[in-house]
């Protein structure tokens, strides 16, 4: 596995679990870092910033800046305000998505009847108000995008549910799902990922917990994928799935074999 110039890593369940570093991760990206080869992190999750993910990966030795991290909300932000410079947008998330489509300019509105486009999250203070102005804000006639479709977000003891709960509270009282998930495994996703490392990709390898996300966009992308057995997928899951890895790894520390 160590023939690729550019590797892939998702986060949550394949470099960590929580507070708890996964598989010797550390020492993985220090021996892939000494070979020369470009490493970059990629999440679905929303709900921390990129700076809070690159703290974090540095508070576990391994180093990392927002240069090699990217997440939905970057994604979502980025490809929303090619959509529409200076966009009205209602937000159904956390205080980090909103600071990054700030960041790209975006308007925040709390009026839903203002809203031109509808962005849904994970969030972890979803409501019924919060409910009724998705629905309000559908009728008005906002665009609608979602940052990612992981249904459970993997905690240490278990999981927590994540964005598709959102989405489908929506699609429940209006029937109508987003026009575009920009988080894995869309191709918008990767090709900001491949961008921001600089390597085609028939020359870097996905690595992930994921089936649904991670090795599927992989593999729909030209990529070589690694399934990691650390978080979400389990080999029961993984041989009833029609989506098939490269690799199947117990950890990233058989990179170290």
């Amino acid at each position: 596995m160590l023939q690729y110039t550019g590797y892939i890593f998702d986060l949550d369940g394949t470099i960590y679990l929580s507070n708890r570093l996964l598989g010797q991760a550390d020492q993985v990206i220090d021996k892939l870092t000494r070979l020369g080869k470009k490493v970059l992190f990629l999440t679905n999750k929303p709900i921390e910033t990129r700076l809070d993910y690159a703290k974090k990966l540095n508070n576990f030795g391994i180093p990392a800046t927002i240069d090699n991290i990217i997440n939905s909300s970057l994604v979502t932000a980025q490809y929303l305000s090619k959509q529409k410079s200076n966009a009205v947008v209602y937000v159904i998330g956390e205080p980090p998505l909103i600071q990054e489509l700030e960041s790209f300019g975006l308007q925040i509105t709390a009026d839903p009847l203002q809203a031109e486009f509808l962005v849904v999250s994970f969030d972890r203070t979803f409501d019924y108000d919060k409910l009724n102005d998705a629905m309000i804000a559908l009728k008005n006639g906002a665009r609608y995008f979602a940052t990612n479709p992981d249904r459970t977000c993997p905690i240490d003891g278990g999981e927590i549910p994540d964005c598709a709960g959102m989405i489908g509270a929506i699609h429940g009282v209006t029937g109508i799902y987003p026009e575009v998930i920009c988080g894995k495994p869309s191709p918008i996703t990767l090709a900001v990922a491949l961008e921001r490392i600089q390597q085609d990709a028939k020359d870097c390898l996905m690595i992930g917990d994921r089936l649904e996300t991670d090795i599927k966009m992989g593999i729909e992308q030209g990529l070589d994928t690694a399934l990691v057995l650390t978080g979400i997928t389990s080999k029961e899951i993984l041989e009833k799935s029609s989506i098939k890895p490269t690799y199947i790894l117990e950890s990233v520390a058989d990179f170290l074999l």
